[in-house]
């Protein structure tokens, strides 16, 4: 074990021990097992905009379509995410730094959002708490369901700390240094969700769980709905942040590349950090009692989002070509078609990308105050977020798994040929999944319905027009089975797999223009610290803390003037329990 010295810097060389290895494992396996409930009730979803009524088949396990859909979106958009974050943003820094988590606060998060998603599971699966992912009041479930969520997301907070600590531990001893590339942007990431989480901490503390447990008898939606979309927009970058950070970080080494803008890199995590914020009520334009000129204000600040993610497309395009250049890539094209599209970590991650190409897209319409209006509450909205979180993050923390369950466990990957196909599945089954969902959404078949319950003559009748979208729709989930069982194959086959001889190490990647080379130990060589006098850029995007500042402000700026009417015109609502 050695550790590499570079211009005058010794770092500490430390192996990841066991029990850093055994808690990342865990944090794994419960978003992972989250994720496989969840999918497995995702095509019933497809199958009921199909035409095809399942539910009837599953009682007592679920009793509506509602029901399924609840699980699904809980565990799929909350648990499965939040396990795999937390667990990716303080193993991956401990090891870029060399340093030690507080593994006491990291085991508490783990243990504070298990609990939490046991208790969701029971609210869920007792069929007392279909309120579906947005929990909207005045729709209503069990205090069990509204606790559960409430352990989650303050669970979801403890990383942040953590990172932190490693960050200022690393610091003490390289005075004027700047932050190792994954540790900035896991910093960056958690900060953005401690100001993101505050919406719904505000919802769940305030409103939903005094009122789940008869504590008061009336909620006001309108304030509910709003303090959720201040946490609902920026959770979608709480997703994909950390996707963003194997794309940046650790893909161009596994393409055989390098990162070919560091300071690029750090751009993107602090815009992703500033404009995330103020824009959540982008989703309440079909709202009552925000003004116009908000709403229009809105729409302007939310097409900035689109600024990081072109970034990201230039920076990470040039890091992959790069890469298949390296590899022997000729022509416009040769470099794409060169790269190592056998490894199924690559291939998961690279499809990814390509498909959040149309994500974003889509969310460009999503986000402009007219052309909202035509997709508002159609399927073309689910479609949207299937392509986002349904594959650009999900593909990607599925890449991750393949090379870290080896790495965690010490054991042979199961069947990289079934890994590969239950990539080319999944992405497949998304797309055509994907497509169906925004076609029919154009049709106006309405997102979050019961389609399927009603008399096939009037299921004909009122969605004929969309039969062919519909049936895509249908087929996408039929093949997202597929993928999902592929997938847990190899999942399962790699916990128990056969012993290697040689360690998997963390695939840390290089940037063109680093001075201070360092390395965790004999088998993990990490990144590139960039010398702090050669990017002015990365050297003032370090100050964390003022950015973090700047965002509370402009976020505050943004939300008063929108929660001020709620505010001062209340209204209290009844709960209403439907399914």
């Amino acid at each position: 074990m050695s550790a590499v010295v570079g211009r005058g810097i010794a770092l500490p060389a430390v192996h990841a021990d066991a029990a850093e290895r055994r808690t990342m494992l865990a944090f794994l396996v419960w978003g992972f097992s989250a994720l496989l409930i969840g999918a497995a009730i995702g095509p019933l979803q497809a199958l009921n905009y199909g035409g095809i009524d399942a539910y009837p088949y599953l009682h007592p396990v679920l009793q509506t379509y509602y029901q399924g859909l609840t699980v699904h979106g809980v565990l799929n958009g909350y648990i499965f995410t939040f396990f795999i974050t937390c667990g990716l943003l303080v193993y991956l820094p401990a090891r870029e730094l060399g340093l030690s988590p507080n593994m006491a606060l990291w085991r508490l998060c783990l243990g504070t959002m298990a609990v939490g998603t046991l208790m969701l599971l029971y609210a869920m699966f007792d069929n007392s708490s279909s309120v579906l992912w947005t929990f909207y009041p005045p729709l209503k479930g069990s205090a069990f369901f509204y606790l559960g969520l409430t352990l989650v997301v303050v669970g979801s907070l403890l990383p942040l700390p953590i990172v932190l600590d490693l960050r200022a531990r690393w610091k003490a001893l390289r005075p004027g240094a700047l932050t190792p590339l994954v540790t900035y942007m896991s910093a960056a990431t958690m900060l953005m969700w401690l100001l993101a989480a505050i919406g719904a901490g505000i919802e769940l503390v305030v409103q939903l769980d005094p009122w789940a447990l008869g504590l008061t008898d009336t909620v006001d939606p309108m304030i509910g709905r709003t303090l959720f979309w201040w946490t609902g927009h920026p959770i979608v970058y709480f997703w994909l942040m950390p996707a963003y950070v194997s794309w940046y970080a650790l893909l161009p080494k596994q393409a055989g590349g390098k990162l070919v803008s560091d300071p690029m890199a750090r751009l993107t995590f602090a815009l992703l950090l500033v404009f995330s914020l103020p824009v959540g009520s982008h989703h309440q334009y079909d709202d009552p009692g925000i003004s116009p000129i908000w709403k229009g204000i809105l729409a302007a600040l939310t097409l900035s989002v689109a600024l990081p993610s072109l970034i990201t497309a230039f920076t990470l395009g040039l890091s992959l070509e790069y890469a298949g250049r390296l590899r022997g890539g000729r022509g416009w094209i040769g470099w794409f078609t060169a790269l190592p599209w056998r490894n199924a970590s690559v291939a998961a991650q690279v499809l990814a990308m390509l498909t959040f190409i149309f994500g974003g897209a889509g969310g460009i319409v999503n986000g402009s105050w007219q052309l909202d209006n035509l997709v508002h509450n159609t399927t073309w909205i689910p479609g949207h977020f299937h392509i986002t979180v349904g594959t650009a993050t999900a593909m990607t923390f599925m890449g991750v798994a393949f090379w870290m369950l080896p790495h965690l466990t010490g054991r042979a990957p199961f069947s990289p040929r079934l890994a590969l196909a239950s990539v080319w599945l999944w992405f497949v089954g998304m797309s055509v999944f994907a497509l169906g969902m925004h076609w029919s959404g154009l049709h106006g078949v309405p997102r979050r319905a019961w389609v399927s319950y009603l008399p096939h003559s009037v299921y004909e009748r009122v969605y004929g027009a969309a039969h062919l979208p519909l049936l895509l729709v249908a087929a996408g989930g039929v093949i997202l089975w597929l993928a999902t069982i592929a997938f847990y194959i190899v999942f399962a086959g790699s916990l128990f797999g056969r012993r290697l001889a040689t360690p998997v190490a963390i695939p840390f990647a290089q940037a063109f223009g680093g001075k201070e080379s360092y390395a965790i130990d004999d088998t993990e060589p990490a990144g590139v610290v960039a010398d702090p006098h050669l990017s002015p850029l990365a050297k003032l995007l370090d100050h964390l803390g003022v950015l973090t500042l700047f965002t509370a402000c402009v976020t505050l700026a943004a939300y008063i003037p929108i929660f001020w009417p709620f505010i001062t015109h209340m209204t209290a609502a009844q709960g209403w329990k439907v399914w």
